[in-house]
């Protein structure tokens, strides 16, 4: 970091009109106009100097002093053939700069196909960055082409090294008889696995029993994954480099090879399996009175899907109540307990932010074929209730065992972001209390409460989402805004996050040595966790981003089919260019002004809307309005509407709530 405060260091993000922002250390954004950018492109570490401070009407502005490092020296885009030269233009439009291939450099490409480019030259002054065709992927409506470019842009490990494989395959399918006597058995218990159809790794399962003294038992069994990958391995290895699994659509890419993911590790029914548990007692008002940590192993007894398990709580399905009558009131159990640890925790401020998931179906050839909300039911939740309460569980002993341990940090949210979500929930009537330059989860818990069930309760979610923080890894524990809770860590998905498996060593290692840590030890593995939770977070960052532009190809790539046809949405954003339409199905598009229809909006910055200025028409964020699609483009990922006329708009100015 430069050492004067008029000098910033800081990642720049470009906008595809050629402005960008610098995000700092401390989060602030600076924004750099098109001229201050000094060629710099998307994602580069730069220096810049402060030419204006923030205030409350501006953000601070500032230009691009150096250009420190650039984020990446390859880039995926399309290849366009000028016979003598040619050029690739990236699929990410924010990168800054179209890229120009010499003849000599083209390679097998030919014209529209998608190519991996190696840059040899960046940007300067009046010139466009140079490049070297070093992959062809294949044409763009090729099966499988989007989801391989995904991959190659954001340089992801799509597969395993031989040696990692075998490593996996040594373990075999079957576990060690010997180490079972140094665990408790619980292979006669009554567990279940609860997960989606599709899930092959299954690294949680749960049993509920009610106690003499009307508390309840509730067992979370997590795969014991460390007893597999460990520490300093090629298979650990390989895992932090991962750092997660990335879940785009129709492929996953696995932190662990499948040997391991979907076989050794995973709590198939039937099959014996290593655990690592945690067994709770919980009281009526839900609140953890005891708990015991240790290592098991189980066999489930059922491998259940949210569908049966809603099925028999709901009484619906008549096969299905009879194919699992011996077990009605086990589930019945857990939806009780279930339903007492939500009460609590929404007491508590439990932010409950319901914002159903896009539900996107291919064909053979990859293609899209529906697009939906993902339903949940309340079966979701109670898998979820008990996960959240044994992180907790876990989060919270180790904390005060001073051990450590990367916790799952989410800190409060900045004072003035949520000043600016007041502007918005202004519209709607409502507005989150600020006392002493502080805010509380249970403020947002009541906005959710509010809308839940209403037309606008997916807006104002996406709204509060966006004023919070997001959620990272720290060896330090700041707490959970999001949960609120105290104590927060990520213990039962080890299969595919790297945060759950080097916790699951540090637990390991306690009780391995009945709790009794050299502080030497403790040193040593205080520097790791801060050092894995900085690689944790950063690979979350990129599956976030992979997830959401696999996800907005799709989208764009179905609505290329739609052109023309007209829908009801709902507004989700108001920009100084346009509205941003939300259709019942996620799919989400612009109505830039231009397609508005003959009247000049003018856009109200503190009241977050736009007002027609002959009619006084009023455009806000929640309401509902008739649109036409008028294109899509999957290489963009940029759906275009148009805003049809009779829309079901507010146009009195006091009408401010649905």
């Amino acid at each position: 970091m430069a050492k004067n405060k008029n000098y910033q260091e800081g990642i720049f993000r470009k906008n595809q009109k050629g402005f960008g922002f610098v995000k700092l250390e401390n989060e602030e954004e600076i924004y750099i106009s098109k001229e201050n950018t000094k060629n710099a492109l998307s994602g580069d570490q730069v220096l810049i100097e402060i030419l204006e401070n923030k205030d409350e009407t501006k953000k601070a502005e500032g230009r691009i002093k150096k250009i420190i490092s650039h984020e990446r020296d390859t880039i995926v885009g399309t290849f366009q053939n000028n016979k003598n030269f040619g050029f690739v233009v990236p699929d990410d439009r924010n990168f800054g700069t179209d890229i120009f291939i010499s003849k000599k450099n083209f390679g097998k490409a030919r014209n529209n196909h998608k190519v991996l480019v190696k840059i040899i030259k960046y940007p300067q002054k009046d010139k466009k960055a140079e490049g070297k065709i070093i992959e062809v992927l294949g044409g763009p409506n090729k099966a499988g082409i989007d989801m391989l470019s995904l991959i190659k842009e954001y340089n992801l490990p799509s597969t395993f090294p031989e040696n990692v494989v075998e490593e996996a395959k040594a373990y075999g399918d079957k576990i060690d008889p010997k180490e079972i006597s140094r665990r408790v058995d619980l292979r006669n218990d009554i567990i279940f696995t609860i997960d989606g159809e599709d899930a092959k790794d299954l690294d949680d399962a749960v049993r509920v029993i009610k106690l003499q003294n009307g508390n309840y038992q509730l067992d979370v069994h997590i795969a014991d994954v460390s007893y597999y990958v460990r520490e300093g391995s090629m298979l650990d290895r390989e895992a932090l480099i991962r750092g997660t699994s990335i879940y785009m659509l129709g492929r996953v890419i696995p932190m662990l090879p499948r040997e391991l993911s979907n076989g050794i590790c995973s709590l198939n029914a039937g099959e014996d399996r290593f655990t690592l548990s945690c067994t709770m007692e919980i009281d009526t008002q839900g609140k953890v009175v005891s708990s015991d940590i240790y290592k098991g192993v189980i066999n489930v007894t059922e491998r259940m899907t949210y569908k049966d398990v809603q099925k028999i709580l709901d009484k619906s399905d008549e096969q299905v109540l009879k194919r699992y009558k011996a077990y009605i009131t086990n589930f019945e159990t857990m939806a009780e307990l279930a339903i007492i640890l939500k009460n609590r925790r929404t007491e508590q401020g439990y932010l409950n932010l319901d914002i159903p998931e896009s539900k996107i179906e291919l064909d053979t050839y990859g293609k899209v074929v529906n697009i939906s909300k993902y339903e949940t039911t309340f079966s979701n939740e109670i898998i979820e209730q008990f996960m959240l309460t044994a992180n907790e569980t876990i989060a919270e002993k180790f904390y005060w065992l001073q051990a450590p341990f990367i916790y799952r940090v989410h800190e409060e949210p900045d004072i003035d972001k949520v000043k600016e979500l007041n502007k918005f929930l202004f519209n709607f009537g409502m507005r989150i209390k600020i006392n002493n330059e502080k805010v509380y989860p249970t403020e947002f818990a009541k906005i959710l409460a509010e809308v839940k069930d209403k037309e606008e309760e997916k807006v104002v979610s996406n709204l509060v989402l966006r004023t919070l923080k997001l959620a990272k890894y720290e060896a330090e524990n700041k707490g959970h805004f999001g949960i609120g809770s105290q104590y927060y860590c990520h213990f039962t998905s080890p299969i595919r996050r790297y945060p759950d498996l080097f916790i699951h060593r540090i637990i390991s290692k306690y009780l391995e040595n009945n709790y009794d840590i050299s502080e030497e030890w403790k040193e040593e593995y205080l520097q790791k966790a801060e050092d894995r939770a900085n690689q944790s977070s950063e690979r979350e960052k990129v599956a976030t981003k992979v997830e959401r532009d696999s996800e907005d190809l799709k989208k764009a790539e179905y609505m290329e089919g739609k052109t023309g046809e007209e829908y009801e949405g709902i507004i989700s954003s108001v920009t100084q260019f346009g509205i941003f339409v939300e259709l019942p199905n996620t799919v989400e598009g612009l109505i830039r002004f231009e397609n508005m229809g003959d009247e000049y909006f003018i856009y109200d910055e503190n009241r977050k809307r736009l007002i027609g200025e002959k009619t006084n028409t009023v455009f806000k964020i929640g309401d509902k309005v008739k649109i036409r699609v008028i294109s899509a483009n999957k290489q963009l990922r940029q759906i275009d509407f148009s805003l049809q006329p009779n829309s079901n708009i507010t146009e009195d100015d006091n009408n401010q709530t649905k």
